[in-house]
């Protein structure tokens, strides 16, 4: 069943979007040459319990995982884009890190995910990076009263087949609200028109997420890590977004940030100073 919000609780969601986009931000001054992954998961864990708010991965055991995850952020490094399982790696020059994290705060939920460059970037990783931000801000244009479910599909899709990006089908965006998913799967492809008439009060986590190469996916023998099937670079970009009256409000997004461009010119640099 699909849950509309009340004004309020996007209010109540808000708050948790806010401290979601901390995280982020953080997570994004921390990740440099010779920082281990599980330095970045130990802090964001003490950030949660300081903040009184409950970690949404920790125990979460879904049909494609291997065991429950025992940890509160997706850490994912070059090729591998979505559910990185922290572990004993050491960040280097160039590597490519995507970000993940969803949180509950007083029972609401959101989630949002960045990805940044460690060091010294390369320019193909910094065009796959903006063309995942540039595929969020269409999904978030196209996200309003009146519109259809695959308008943001195909806002995504465009972006990608602009770029020249394959767009994997299996995994995408999401309804979000009292838990992490809701009802709704956001493909990140599509046809316009098509699908669920949005309504104010809809909540969904729009996720783009691009491997340079292909649209084909590989586990790692954690049961978790999802990686490029031909180990070419990829990256993440998403961002909770409640649609309203007035339109899309973004509730996870962060201070340092400036959207991308939606027309394909340059928005912000992703890379870990950015």
């Amino acid at each position: 069943m699909i849950e509309l919000k009340t004004p309020a609780e996007i209010d109540r969601m808000h708050v948790t979007g806010r401290f979601v986009a901390e995280v982020l931000t953080e997570v994004g001054k921390l990740a440099d040459v010779g920082v281990n992954l599980m330095d970045l998961e130990h802090h964001v864990r003490g950030m949660i319990e300081r903040r009184g708010a409950e970690s949404c991965y920790w125990d979460y055991a879904p049909s494609f995982g291997r065991g429950p995850f025992r940890n509160v952020i997706c850490l994912s490094v070059n090729d591998a884009v979505l559910h990185g399982l922290p572990h004993d790696y050491v960040l280097r020059d160039g590597d490519v890190l995507s970000a993940d994290i969803a949180v509950s705060i007083d029972g609401w939920v959101a989630d949002s995910a960045r990805t940044v460059i460690v060091g010294t970037p390369a320019e193909e990783d910094q065009r796959i990076i903006r063309a995942t931000e540039e595929a969020l801000e269409a999904a978030i244009d196209a996200a309003r009263p009146g519109n259809r479910l695959g308008d943001i599909s195909a806002a995504i899709w465009e972006v990608a087949r602009g770029h020249g990006y394959p767009v994997n089908t299996e995994f995408g965006g999401h309804g979000i609200g009292r838990t992490m998913h809701e009802e709704l799967h956001v493909s990140n492809k599509g046809k316009a028109g098509r699908g669920l008439k949005l309504r104010p009060g809809l909540t969904l986590a729009l996720e783009p997420w691009f491997a340079a190469t292909t649209d084909r996916i590989v586990y790692d023998p954690d049961g978790w890590t999802i990686r490029s099937a031909d180990g070419s670079r990829t990256a993440h970009s998403e961002h909770t977004v409640a649609i309203t009256e007035n339109g899309p409000v973004v509730l996870t997004r962060r201070e340092d940030e400036t959207p991308a461009s939606k027309t394909g010119s340059a928005g912000r640099t992703s890379t870990k100073d950015a």
